[in-house]
Parts: structure tokens; sequence; C-alpha cells
């Protein structure tokens, strides 16, 4: 029987989001396969998250093209965003607080999507849009922290599934948006 990696990199990023030292017989468990499986497609823990690191690499850039950057307000662009990573997020959420991803500076793939966005806020900025007192690089960390934190927030249920979107573009936009001065 062929087993379905998306699945198992799924169930391993649900778990370690939950429980970040579940063993590898955890994941496999999770996964609803043996061990013995599991060691055949990954090597060891750094092997899973690396793989996990390259899974979601790919759910961001896919994510990162279905929210059409480009088009219309930056303001909408990051709502479309927020809503395409949405699927994602518990991966994320486990990448981003995975420490020994971040031992060397990030890696290039990382690095390409903070360009991709912090170009979003860039355009904000440069349109009026939002504040410019705030970086877009700090403004691309914190679209990643509330990712994470409403993510983590949802699995615990202390926030409704539906109001992933609603919650993390409205906190950050309201810190990002300009306002008229009185």
């Amino acid at each position: 029987m062929a087993v379905d990696r998306d699945h198992v990199l799924r169930s391993a990023a649900a778990l370690l989001t939950r429980k970040s030292t579940a063993t590898m017989d955890e994941v496999a468990k999770a996964a609803g396969i043996s061990r013995a499986t599991l060691h055949r497609h990954f090597s060891g823990r750094d092997a899973l998250v690396r793989a996990l690191e390259e899974h979601g690499i790919a759910e961001c850039e896919a994510a990162l093209d279905a929210a059409r950057l480009d088009e219309g307000s930056a303001s909408d662009a990051v709502r479309r965003l927020v809503r395409e990573v949405e699927p994602a997020a518990g991966l994320l959420a486990f990448l981003y607080g995975e420490n020994e991803l971040w031992e060397d500076g990030g890696s290039d793939p990382w690095s390409r999507l903070d360009q991709r966005i912090a170009a979003l806020f860039a355009r904000g900025q440069g349109n009026g849009e939002f504040r410019i007192d705030l970086t877009p690089a700090w403004l691309t960390e914190a679209l990643y922290g509330l990712v994470a934190s409403c993510a983590w927030a949802t699995q615990a249920g202390r926030v409704a599934p539906k109001d992933f979107t609603h919650m993390v573009t409205e906190l950050l936009l309201g810190g990002a948006l300009r306002r008229e001065e009185s």
C-alpha cells in the first residue's frame, strides 16, 4: 500500500503543532502508519522537519499566487492572502516556532516569501494605504505571528475556525492602516 506523503506531513504538522516534543512513534501513530514506514520516508526528526519546511514553503507560495497580491488595494490583497494561507496555518504555526529552522538565519525559500509579502506592504505604503512608520519587514513578521497565533488559538478551541481570516486581518490591518491626522 502506497503511503500518502501529504497526509503524513499534515498529520505530523497537526501533532507537532499541539505537542512539539512528540516522538517519531507518536507521529507515525497520528499518520496511521508504522514507525518503520515513517522511517523509510524520513530518517529522523530533522528530516521530517525539513520535509515539513519544504511542504510549508510550497503551501505559502501557492497561497501567495492564489491571493493575486498585485491586484486591487493592498488591504484587499492582505485579506485574500490570509484567506488563502488559512488551510496551511497549522503547519506554518509549527514551522514558525521550530527553532532549528532559524538557527542559520533562515533559508532562501523563506526569504523569497518574505520579499513577496514585504513588497505587498511596501505597495500599500507607497499608495498611502498603510502607515509608513512600520517597515514592510516588520509588517511581514507581524502577519506571520498573527497567522501562527490564530492557528494555535483555533486548534485550542479559543477561536472559531470561521473567524480565522477576520481575526487576523482586522488586527493586522487595524494597526497597519494609515489614519487621517486629526
